[in-house]
Order: structure tokens, then sequence, then C-alpha cells
């Protein structure tokens, strides 16, 4: 039981810190530093709240699962009563961890419906910033490798 005590606690760390991790306009990755990034001029048409759906890697449900069989085998009574149960609480436990991981990982987020110089729109979702963006605002459009945010123009 202590090892089943001590893998919770393991799990709850990892994903915590996978919580943390950041996908902020207003914080730039390490691999993006020192790299060229390419400019559009633009101007934002509506910006509307959205939610970022969570992940679900698999690694919430098998350490749901590893955790729910763990605590429910228990090794008490007859063993295949209790293979029984520990097989239905792995189920249990891996359905939560799955919804654990996909809810510590939803996110907040602004979608960002912009038209470019040359009349071309784009709508683009990032994560709210400490910049509010509203309709009118000229912006440039940073586009880093496979990455783009939105960030007002300077004046």
């Amino acid at each position: 039981m202590k090892k089943a005590i001590r893998l919770v606690l393991v799990v709850s760390i990892a994903v915590l810190l996978g919580a943390c991790a950041s996908s902020s306009p207003d914080v730039i990755q390490r691999g993006d530093a020192q790299r060229m990034a390419k400019i559009e001029d633009a101007v934002v048409l509506s910006v509307r709240t959205v939610t970022v759906d969570g992940s679900q890697s698999g690694v919430g449900a098998t350490v749901g699962g590893v955790v729910g069989a763990i605590g429910g085998y228990g090794g008490s009574g007859v063993q295949r009563e209790a293979q029984v149960l520990g097989v239905l609480a792995g189920v249990a436990g891996a359905a939560a961890g799955n919804a654990i991981e996909r809810f510590s990982t939803r996110e907040e987020a602004v979608e960002i419906l912009v038209q470019l110089k040359g009349g071309e729109r784009r709508a683009i979702v990032q994560a709210k910033a400490a910049e509010k963006l509203e309709a009118g605002d000229p912006v440039i459009i940073v586009t880093t490798g496979s990455k783009v945010r939105v960030t007002k123009a300077p004046k």
C-alpha cells in the first residue's frame, strides 16, 4: 500500500508540473530564442475567448490504471476475486487518470481574427496574454517556425 501512495504522490507532482507548462504568447520557448521570425502587419477584426481542450497523451490513463489496480487488488480474500477487483479498479483508475490529465491541461485562450494588409484574413488561437487586443488594434503576426503569435504593433 505504501508503494501505491508513493506512486500517487509522484503522479500528482507530474500532473502539477505538466499543468505549469505554458503556451502563453508572453513566454518564448528556449528553442525560439535568437531565431529570425517572419513579421506581418495586420488589424484585429475580432477577439473571442475560447478554451483549448486538454491533452490526452495516455500518461494519466496509464498511471491511473496502475494505481487503481494496485489499490484495488489489496491481496485479501479469494485470489480470483482479488484479481477481478484489481482489474475493475484499474479500469476505473484509468478513466479517472485520463479525466484528470485532460482537465489539468485545459487552457483559456483567445481566437483572434485579423486582416492582413493585402486583404487576406486569418484566425489565430493563442493563450491569453497580459496584452489585451481589441477590434481595430494594429498588430503584428510573428511566425517562428510553425509557431504563430499576435502582439500589438509598435507605435
